[in-house]
């Protein structure tokens, strides 16, 4: 192999071979390094919970999805 472009032409096609073009194209997806910085992201999505918090939340929801069923 000469250079990227090959190498990335010839991994495909090894892929492609294998799996299948979809599945091949399915399997790279599932590479997709996305953007953005997680760890800010998340900072700034999730809540600052401590764990007895965190815990007491999972009992509530926990609790009301049992009730939900008729059970």
């Amino acid at each position: 192999m000469t250079n990227h472009s090959e190498l990335r032409e010839r991994g495909f096609r090894a892929l492609a071979d294998a799996l299948g073009w979809v599945n091949a194209v399915r399997f790279l997806r599932e590479y997709d390094p996305g953007s953005g910085n997680y760890t800010e992201e998340r900072s700034a999505l999730l809540p600052d919970l401590s764990l007895e918090d965190l815990t007491a939340e999972i009992e509530r929801i926990q609790d009301e999805k049992g009730s939900n069923t008729g059970a």
